[in-house]
């Protein structure tokens, strides 16, 4: 039996996704590191709607070159997430974490979108 990175963390996301659903009163905010960059988008899953989305992938981010997967971005990207969706007027949250741990970027990016003012 061969370990495989890619399977394990998709059996970990299919396992947080299924206790957790975003509804209109508290979206879905989820989560997406790849090696260079974050994603992260506040989704309805009622409507299936992308209420919000930012990411580190940005021409005015992306021109000082490196990894953009590290602490500090994760930081900006969550104030910046939460500034947008507080202005869509969601307050509430539920963290899909994606399968990933919560420590490090994940951390980073959720404690920087509660000090912007969301809640979950």
């Amino acid at each position: 039996m061969t370990y495989d990175r890619r399977k394990s963390l998709k059996r970990r996301h299919l396992r947080v996704r299924r206790k957790i659903a975003g509804t209109g009163e508290r979206p879905r905010l989820c989560i997406h590191k790849s090696l260079r960059h974050l994603y992260a988008q506040v989704i309805d899953d009622k409507l299936g709607r992308t209420l919000c989305d930012a990411t580190t992938n940005v021409s005015s981010i992306r021109g000082k070159g490196g990894s953009f997967s590290n602490a500090k971005f994760a930081r900006q990207l969550g104030a910046e997430l939460a500034a947008k969706a507080l202005g869509k007027g969601v307050q509430a949250v539920v963290f899909d974490r994606s399968g990933y741990r919560y420590h490090g970027v994940v951390k980073a990016f959720g404690d920087a979108a509660r000090e912007a003012g969301l809640k979950f």
